[in-house]
């Protein structure tokens, strides 16, 4: 049984997530933004099947997939590519692994996202090897916005 995501999550730090985003070649001034948000998370799972929704002042952003099937991700407005990725369960189902063969080409790792409980932590690799870590905890007074359709965002 894969670890349960559902939820609503808070950002609570996010450490060398500059230095991440030169490496994906963002413009500086993207990056500057990037930096000042205090994105949330809202994760709706069934069983293998996540939607993953970021939501900032700037930008929200879907990801809808099926862990252990390929997936497109659309990054129009953060580095203006679309990317080919592949989650898998990782430590007995306890997190899981996001594959993006464009980004290692370039010496970008890929993305972890491991549960304890009510605190998570996503990480991402720059080729310098220097972690990016997101910690994100669960906000139990924030119930989900119910079932979500593809590609919707609440008004």
């Amino acid at each position: 049984m894969p670890v349960d995501f559902n939820g609503y999550w808070k950002m609570l730090s996010n450490e060398n997530f500059e230095e991440y985003l030169r490496a994906l070649d963002v413009n500086v001034a993207l990056r500057k933004i990037a930096n000042l948000l205090k994105p949330d998370k809202e994760i709706v799972q069934d069983g293998d099947h996540m939607i993953i929704r970021t939501l900032s002042t700037f930008r929200n952003y879907i990801m809808d997939f099926q862990v252990g099937k390929e997936f497109e991700e659309d990054l129009t407005g953060i580095d203006d590519r679309k990317c080919m990725c592949l989650a898998s369960w990782v430590r007995k189902k306890q997190g899981y692994h996001q594959r993006r063969p464009q980004w290692e080409a370039r010496r970008l790792r890929t993305t972890a996202l491991k549960s304890s409980g009510t605190r998570c932590l996503q990480s991402k690799r720059t080729p310098s090897d220097r972690a990016c870590l997101l910690s994100i905890a669960q906000d139990a007074s924030r119930p989900l916005h119910g079932p979500l359709l593809h590609n919707s965002v609440p008004s």
